[in-house]
């Protein structure tokens, strides 16, 4: 990856460590830092989210979908978690890249491997304690693969936290209503109140939302 394509986003923990994103000029919109990112990383850091997910990250098996920078995955991972940071291989040397810059800081590990929604998830499993994703749901025609991998990464119980940015017109929207469709079959969803959201990192514009899987996953079918 050219150096000169990159710049730096910082990003300061509740403990004040800084993690440095490296973003690029050049690529697709997975090679930057977006707000929904952001908001989802922080809310790791709350007492809403130990509330909810039974106390501390360390050592809890996290996966993070279409994670571009890697940037939410390695907050989790500085709390301590085990991340698989996943995405295109377009994304991977970036990924790669901010696990390596990072290193001294991450408490847990971290990996970056390469997913394409609706691939085979047997490399992935057994199934994580939690997935992370940020704004994924954006084109119509990628909502039924990345449910497909939702359902095939998680068992009865398994839990999704998903940040999106609301846009009501054009494919985004399509998208998160054919995404709404396909997951009410597998999964419970429940918007997280933003007065559990941090208290600087939050808007009313990014939702965040907890799906809880319905059924064992043996019981499901989706074409």
């Amino acid at each position: 990856m050219d150096a000169g394509n990159l710049f730096d986003r910082e990003i300061e923990c509740e403990d004040e460590t800084i993690l440095t994103i490296k973003q690029s000029f050049i690529g697709d919109v997975g090679c930057v830092v977006w707000d929904a990112a952001l908001v989802l990383a922080k809310y790791l850091e709350t007492s809403g989210f130990r509330r909810r997910y039974g106390g501390e990250l360390t050592k809890k098996r996290l996966l993070e979908l279409g994670a571009g920078t890697g940037a939410t995955g390695l907050v989790a991972c500085r709390l301590g978690a085990d991340v698989i940071l996943t995405d295109l291989p377009d994304f991977l040397p970036l990924m790669e890249m901010n696990i390596q810059t990072n290193e001294s800081a991450l408490s847990g590990s971290a990996k970056a491997r390469v997913l394409k929604w609706g691939d085979d998830v047997a490399d992935f499993l057994p199934s994580p304690d939690l997935i992370l994703m940020s704004d994924c749901v954006y084109y119509p025609e990628s909502v039924g693969p990345l449910v497909k991998t939702l359902v095939d990464l998680t068992n009865q119980g398994g839990q999704i936290i998903c940040c999106y940015e609301e846009r009501t017109i054009g494919q985004n929207a399509e998208a998160h209503r054919l995404f709404d469709q396909l997951m009410d079959p597998h999964f419970s969803v429940e918007e997280i109140p933003r007065g559990e959201l941090h208290p600087v990192y939050n808007s009313e514009e990014i939702h965040v939302k907890q799906y809880r899987r319905k059924t064992d996953v043996s019981e499901d079918t989706l074409s």
